[in-house]
């Protein structure tokens, strides 16, 4: 499983989103001291049930449980968009 599997799974077995868009990002950081020490850099936009009520660090703290283990060794940065689903225009 790549990294980025592994990223994607973790994220959708912890929260169960309702949608989970991941990208890598590592690209755009080549050169970056967190990208020469093997980590990678991914943003992911993910709308969760879970979220609903939640402020933005409370909703940023679940998504970095969910990827816990992989935080700060196979990954160097998640940039995140955390959304409940009653804030999706419909």
């Amino acid at each position: 499983m790549t990294r980025f599997e592994k990223l994607r799974c973790k994220l959708t077995e912890t929260l169960q989103p309702l949608e989970c868009h991941l990208q890598d990002d590592s690209a755009a950081h080549a050169g970056h001291a967190g990208a020469a020490g093997g980590g990678s850099h991914y943003s992911v936009k993910i709308i969760c049930q879970q979220f609903e009520g939640l402020n933005r660090v409370s909703r940023h703290r679940l998504v970095y449980d969910a990827v816990g283990d992989m935080m700060h060794t196979e990954v160097h940065a998640l940039a995140i968009v955390a959304l409940a689903p009653s804030e999706i225009p419909t």
